[in-house]
C-alpha cells in the first residue's frame, strides 16, 4: 500500500527549478520517492536509485505517467564502483546532476549497543555514512567544475540526541550532519551548497504493517504539532533546500519533527 494513498500531492512550485536534473538515492521508497515525485512536478528530470528494480520502476512510471521525466538508476551505494557507473549512466540518459538528494539508508532498527558486534556496526556505518560520502564525492567534482550544485543530505532525529535507533545508525547520522557543515563550509566559495534534513518519525511501509491505527495516534499525540510526519512533509523542504529560494542557506541541519526536537 503506497503510503501517501489520500494524501494530496499538489506540490509547492520552485519555477527555478524546471529543467534541472536530480538524483535520489534511496528514492524508490518513502521519502525518497515523495521526493522524486516533487521534483519532477517542478519539471526537474530525475533519476531513481535504489536496489529493487521493481520499486525503482514503479517510481519512474508513475512520474511519467503524470507527464514529467525519470530514469532508473539502480545501484548499490555503498559500493564505489557501482556509484560511479551509476553516475556515468544517469550523465548520459540525462546530463550532469545539479541537484543531489543523497537519502539512501534505513538500518536504524533497535538493537543493544552489546548486541550490535563490530560486523553489524560496521554494516550500518557503511549504509547510513559512507553511502553519502560515496555518493557526494562522486557528483562534487563536476558541480565544483561548473561552479554550482546543491547536495541535500539525510539525518535522523536519532543523529541530533539519544533516541530509541541502535548506537551505530545514530553515531552514523550524526556523522552526516557534521560532514555536511564541513562539506558546505569548503565548498560554499565554489557555488555549491549542502544542506541536511533530520526527520522524527515519518509514516512508511513498515510502520503502516507492524503499527495499529491506535498505535499510531498515541504516537502522534507525542508531538507537540500533534501528529507523525508525512513524506510529502520531507519532500517539500526538498523542493525548498533545493531552489533559489534557498539561495543564501548552507550548512543547516532542518529538524523535521514536528516540533519534538528543538535546537
Amino acid at each position: 500500500m503506497d503510503v501517501l494513498d489520500g494524501v494530496s500531492e499538489d506540490w509547492p512550485r520552485y519555477p527555478a527549478l524546471a529543467g534541472k536534473v536530480a538524483l535520489v538515492t534511496g528514492g524508490s521508497r518513502g521519502i525518497g520517492a515523495a521526493t522524486c515525485r516533487a521534483l519532477a512536478a517542478n519539471g526537474v528530470a530525475v533519476a531513481v536509485n535504489g536496489r529493487d528494480r521493481a520499486a525503482i520502476d514503479a517510481v519512474v512510471a508513475r512520474i511519467t505517467a503524470d507527464g514529467g521525466t525519470a530514469v532508473a538508476a539502480p545501484g548499490d551505494v555503498t559500493d564505489e564502483a557501482a556509484v560511479r557507473n551509476m553516475r556515468d549512466t544517469v550523465e548520459r540518459a540525462l546530463g550532469p546532476v545539479e541537484i543531489l538528494a543523497a537519502f539512501a539508508g534505513g538500518q536504524g532498527a533497535p538493537t543493544p549497543t552489546v548486541q550490535l558486534g563490530a560486523e553489524r556496526w560496521l554494516a550500518v556505518i557503511e549504509s547510513e555514512l559512507t553511502s553519502v560520502y560515496l555518493t557526494v564525492t562522486a557528483f562534487l567534482p563536476a558541480m565544483l567544475e561548473r561552479g554550482e550544485g546543491t547536495i541535500i543530505t539525510m539525518s535522523s532525529t536519532a543523529g541530533r540526541r539519544p533516541s530509541g535507533a541502535n548506537a551505530a545508525y545514530a553515531a552514523a547520522k550524526a556523522g552526516v550532519v557534521m560532514f555536511t557543515k564541513h562539506l558546505a563550509n569548503e565548498v560554499g566559495e565554489q557555488g555549491v551548497r549542502v544542506n541536511c534534513l533530520a526527520p522524527s518519525a515519518v509514516l512508511n511501509e513498515k510502520m503502516q504493517r507492524f503499527m495499529s491505527a491506535g498505535q499510531l495516534d498515541e504516537l502522534a499525540a507525542t508531538y507537540p504539532l500533534g501528529r507523525i510526519g508525512q513524506p510529502s512533509d520531507v519532500a517539500q523542504a526538498v523542493l525548498y533546500l533545493a531552489s533559489d529560494a534557498s539561495s543564501w542557506i548552507t550548512g543547516v541541519t532542518l529538524d523535521l519533527t514536528g516540533g519534538r526536537v528543538i535546537v
